[in-house]
């Protein structure tokens, strides 16, 4: 999918103060910038940033970043955050790509992370880029902390097929799973939609979800 370019993104986002920049993280900067030894939990492909804003408001406990590739989509979070009354202290954002990772984030060092509405990348010659991937999963066992998970949403069907297969491959464990979480009274509590999540169930399209942790040889030590 082809996104609008938008004039003046970049500056704007290496210019907010609720940006982190790429270039500038090292292993453990995450730490420096939220000034505590609160939990980490992350978002994947975060879009316009509802979804992190919602939990960051709602749990100021836990820090939270959110990891973007695009820079028309994330400026658009940004000026979400703009228009907050008050500064979310436990939320930043972050534009980068997925595979660098683990370049920038220590072990053990996420405890959650959330995979909302991924691109499907629908051609099997794209399937190592899909964020619920083998390839991927592995990059996840690193960061991870011990007993930490991954929780993935989507409306599609097959991309959710394939990431049940790719957990049962990588070893990973199943916490839960449901194809249609929206009449899943347990799952739903709590549950915080997305833009594409309000969008998609309101045309009738059931969400699919499930929770996830490395098995027991994958995780940190």
């Amino acid at each position: 999918m082809r996104l609008r370019n938008i004039k003046g993104s970049r500056e704007a986002i290496a210019a907010s103060p609720c940006a982190l920049q790429e270039e500038d993280a090292v292993p453990g900067f995450l730490q420096e910038h939220f000034g505590n030894g609160h939990p980490i939990h992350m978002e994947i492909g975060m879009g316009k940033g509802k979804f992190l804003m919602a939990l960051a408001k709602k749990n100021p406990h836990i820090n939270y970043i959110g990891i973007e590739k695009y820079s028309s989509v994330l400026i658009r979070a940004l000026e979400k955050m703009d228009k907050e009354e008050y500064p979310l202290s436990n939320l930043y954002f972050l534009r980068m790509d997925a595979e660098h990772i683990g370049s920038i984030f220590r072990k053990g060092e996420v405890e959650r992370i959330y995979l909302n509405f991924s691109d499907p990348w629908p051609k099997d010659r794209h399937a190592r880029r899909r964020l619920t991937s083998t390839t991927f999963l592995a990059r996840y066992e690193q960061i991870l902390a011990p007993g930490g998970q991954i929780e993935f949403k989507t409306d599609n069907r097959p991309l959710f097929d394939f990431s049940l297969e790719s957990l049962k491959e990588a070893g990973w464990m199943l916490k839960t799973a449901t194809y249609d979480l929206h009449h899943d009274p347990a799952l739903m509590e709590g549950n915080i939609m997305t833009e594409y999540e309000e969008r998609f169930s309101s045309m009738g399209n059931p969400i699919h979800k499930f929770i996830a942790v490395p098995g027991p040889e994958k995780t940190c030590s």
